[in-house]
Order: structure tokens, then sequence, then C-alpha cells
């Protein structure tokens, strides 16, 4: 195997990459399998795209290219059983959309030669013939020695992964754009043929951050067209007295499911990691059982969840293996998966109701302790003038966006620190799983506006972005010029459509880190600071002095 998709992937002096088995967990098995179905991908965007172009659009066709790459992820599926079943979906997929394709051309009109690369491969039937098949394609599909090429294939191919994962949460709430899907598959068939000119391939990758933020959007506006708008929320972080479920993940679709499944059952639903923002949305909060939020982020999981008296339920990213004490009672459901755990068709919650039954649930309520979550773009907006006041007086010095994800590196102190050691003038955003590291610390108000704003999920950028970009306004500024400082918190590919989303918007001095990406080679790390003033993480007080100067 070989993999270097996310940040904790393994460093040595020969190597960045996992080769035998991944941090995360992942064995060679289902690296290799990821690796097929990546390629098969590839091949169907291109006879996707191919009937695009004679007016035939598959809906469906492109719902499925989303759940395939989601699967993919960092901490996602893990089960080679159902790894091998998609790529077969895939083979299917494309045997049906060239169908439409053929039927579809005028009499008399013969098809253009075959589609060349992945569009042409067919997958093994079984599973030593598919690992064959994955030790020829490469560790990004491709045989090419130039690794700076290599790189921004796979700096694009991870950031159409995050692309993907927002799509695809966008899709279960019904939202969903053919303008969108089109992109997301040029995109892919793009990758399908190998493309080497370096300013080619960075122009595209700028373009991926442009296509994440239109998903984005259109996940904001599913996400508040579904449940409300974000409304500054007290969320307890300590347990209620009964039995109880715990979700995690980013999918609020599948916790909207679970709290209708548990109304009048005398069943608490409690969040976990990236599922603490759901308590800011009217329609998820109003459930009286939604309780709380237990744990913190997802590198904590297995104490947290061995601690949790019920049943857990998996609705994306990021999955750890489930250690003994916990896996005859979790769950895992649409993308994820593990071998040998229960996984949930869509919407069929019966078997975990049944198991926060037969569980004891906590036996006493814990001291009442909160933090607050809900500061989403309404909220903000809102309260506009008053910060365009308080940073026009002085009382606020400069805004610093803290977010991205977490992990279990001792190096993430460095956000920590930031944000606790920022001016007491200075306002913290934060985004992203990487705000347990300090969500539960005091950091005040200024004239009244909480110097700690949690936007939200890592999606949410689209909310902070709209934020700034009001700010800028106001203030008759570029965004490049307000007072706010970035530093992102770089984990998995999320995160990285988010970065390139940055970047396309022309945003520079971005701080990012802990370690860069393995793909990031000396060269475009060069290429990326000498462009976008790209920098890395470094000495906290530092960082902040020249944020703030």
């Amino acid at each position: 195997m070989f993999c270097n998709q996310c940040e904790q992937t393994s460093r040595t002096i020969d190597t960045i990459g996992c080769i035998s088995v991944g941090t995360c967990g992942k064995n060679d098995t289902a690296a290799a399998l990821q690796d097929v179905l990546i390629h098969m991908v590839k091949g169907l965007a291109q006879h996707a795209w191919r009937a695009r172009s004679a007016g035939i659009v598959d809906r469906e066709l492109d719902a499925f290219l989303l759940y395939a790459v989601f699967t993919t992820l960092t901490n996602v599926n893990f089960n080679p059983v159902r790894l091998q079943e998609l790529i077969q979906e895939a083979a299917r997929w494309r045997s049906i959309i060239d169908a439409r394709y053929a039927d579809a051309l005028p009499a008399g009109r013969v098809a253009a030669g075959e589609l060349p690369g992945p569009a042409a491969f067919e997958p093994a039937a079984d599973r030593d013939g598919l690992l064959a098949q994955a030790a020829l394609l490469g560790p990004y599909g491709s045989s090419r020695a130039d690794k700076d090429v290599l790189g921004l294939q796979a700096f694009i191919l991870y950031g159409m992964k995050g692309v993907a994962a927002y799509g695809h949460h966008a899709r279960r709430l019904g939202y969903q754009s053919d303008a969108i899907d089109a992109r997301i598959e040029e995109m892919f068939a793009y990758l399908a043929g190998d493309p080497a000119d370096k300013e080619d391939l960075l122009a595209h990758a700028l373009e991926v951050g442009r296509l994440n933020l239109s998903v984005m959007e259109l996940l904001d506006a599913a996400n508040t067209g579904t449940f409300g708008a974000q409304a500054v929320t007290s969320v307890r972080v300590t347990p209620v007295k009964g039995r109880a479920i715990l979700v995690s993940g980013h999918d609020f679709e599948d916790l909207a499911r679970i709290l209708e499944a548990t109304k009048d059952q005398g069943i608490q639903v409690y969040t976990h990691g990236e599922m603490l923002p759901a308590h800011a949305y009217p329609e998820l909060k109003r459930h009286g059982h939604l309780a709380g939020n237990w744990g913190g982020a997802w590198q904590d999981q297995q104490r947290d969840f061995a601690a949790f008296p019920g049943p857990i339920v998996m609705t994306s990213n990021c999955l750890i293996e489930p250690a003994a004490s916990y896996r005859n009672r979790i769950f895992t459901t649409g993308p994820v998966g593990w071998p040998g755990v229960r996984h949930l068709a869509h919407g069929e919650f019966a078997e975990v109701v049944k198991a926060a039954k037969a569980t004891p649930g906590f036996t006493a309520d814990g001291e009442d302790r909160r933090i607050t979550v809900g500061f989403g773009r309404h909220v903000l907006m809102g309260v506009a003038d008053q910060v365009v006041a308080a940073v026009k007086k002085g009382d606020i010095g400069h805004f610093f966006l803290v977010g991205g994800c977490d992990g279990a590196s001792p190096a993430r102190r460095y956000f920590t620190e930031v944000a606790t050691k920022a001016p007491e003038n200075a306002v913290i955003l934060t985004l992203g799983c990487g705000k347990f590291r300090f969500n539960k610390e005091s950091f005040g108000d200024i004239g009244g506006i909480p110097r700690l704003l949690d936007v939200g999920q890592c999606s949410d950028a689209f909310s902070a972005i709209q934020v700034a970009a009001a700010l800028a306004g106001a203030l008759q500024c570029e965004l490049n010029d307000l007072p706010l400082s970035y530093m992102i918190s770089w984990f998995e590919q999320k995160a990285t459509a988010v970065l390139l989303s940055l970047l396309a918007l022309g945003i520079k001095g971005i701080y990012w880190g802990p370690a860069l990406p393995g793909y990031m080679t000396e060269n475009l790390v060069g290429e990326f600071a000498s462009r976008f003033g790209l920098r890395r993480i470094g000495d906290v007080d530092a960082d902040l002095q020249a944020a703030l100067n």
C-alpha cells in the first residue's frame, strides 16, 4: 500500500506515506481497494461527462459518485467487502450511462472512439484480481516520476474528496445542483487524463477551491433550509441521568432521524465531535431529549466511547478501530464501515433504540457545565454594526480564525496557545473539531461580544468567509487588509478543500500545520509560499507578533 492523504501519515527518512498499514488502522487490502475505487470513479466521471455533452444527466449516478469517493476519506470506511461492492457498482453505473449515451445518438451517427485511461479499465471479478490490479495503479493512478506533478495531482484529488463529502451531506438533505455535479464530473475526468502541466494543474487546484465554495454554500443552504439558521445556544457537556445514545460524525440528517426515533422513548441523545453544532439549529434543538455533547475530538473517541453507557452511531468520519469495550454497541451508517461492526441501512435506527433500552445509561446527573455554540453567519451578521463599531473604536484589535481538524500530534497544542495567548482585545473565530482543544476555556467578552465564537462544522468555513467579506465591506477594505489572521489546523481531505477555497479567494498569509502534507514537495512548498504567502506554523509568540504587525 501507499497512502499519504492525511497529516498523520508515516514519515521516515526514505518515505513519507504509510506503506504497510495506515496510522489510521487501514490495512493494505482496504487501501488497495480504495485505490481501485478511485480509479473507477475517474473512469465513471469520463463516461458521465461525455454523456452530459449529449444532454444525458443522471443524478443518481452523481449521487453514487459522491458517496463512493466519501468512503475513501481518512477514517471513514475500512471494510473491504463494502469497498469491493462499490467497485462493482461503479462498473454497473458505467454500463448504464454508456447504454443511455448510445441510445441518445442520432440515427446513423457512430459514437466516438473508446475513452482512454480509467474509462476503459475493467475491474477484476474477485478480490485477488482487484488487489493485483491495484498494484499497477500507482499511488495516484499515475506512473509519472515527477513528484511535483504527482503532488499537484494529489492536491486536486484530495481536495475533491473533501468536495465529495460536503456534496454528499447536502444531497442527504435534498439539496443538489446539476451545475455542481457537472463540475465534479469534469474535475475527475480531468484527473483521469493524467495531466502533467504544472501551471494547468495549479489552475485546476484553485478551481477545486472555487468548486468547494459552491458546494459549501449549497450545504449551508441545506442545513439552514432544513433545520433553520443557527442560534446562540448553551450546550451541556455533562450527562443527564437516563438511557442514552451517542451520535458522532457530521450528518445532521441522521441525527434528526435518531431524534425522531427516540421521541417519547425515555432516551437522551448526545452529540460527539463535529456533531456538536447541531445544538444551534432550531429544528434539532427543539427536541428536548437532545441532552448535550459528550467527549471531545475524534482522536479521543476510544476513551470517550468506552466511558459512554449506551450505543454509539458513526454517521461519517472520523472512525478509529472500535475497542473491545464498546465494539458490540457501536453502529455505522452511510459511507462509514468497519469489518464486523453492524452497519445500518439509511434511516433505520430501530436496532440502536433497542440497544439503548438494553444498556444502563447514566445513573446520575453530572454537574451542569456548558459551552456556547451557534455563532453562524446569521447571528454574526445580526451584530455586524456592533462589531464594526468596536473595531473602529479600537475595542477589537484583531480577529483570529483558529479552525480546522484536530489530531493526536502534540504539535497541535500550538492552536490552543494561539487562542489562549491572543491579546484580550482579539476575537477568536473557530470551526471544525480543532476547537475542542480550547472551547471549554473562559475567554470573556468585548463590550458584550464573546471573544470566542464557535461558527460550527468545518463546512461552516463558508459562514466565516461570508462574515469576513461583510466586515471588509463595512470597513471599506480588501479581505487581505482586514485585521484577521488564519491559523488552520490541517488533518484530512475536507481541510484540503477548505484551504484551496481560501487560496482561490486570494487570501494571503495563511498559517498551516502542524505538518505539511506528504505530497507537498519542497518545490511546491516554495511555490505556494511565493504565490500565496502560505506558511507553516512556527513559534506561537513569534507568529502572533507577526500577525499583529
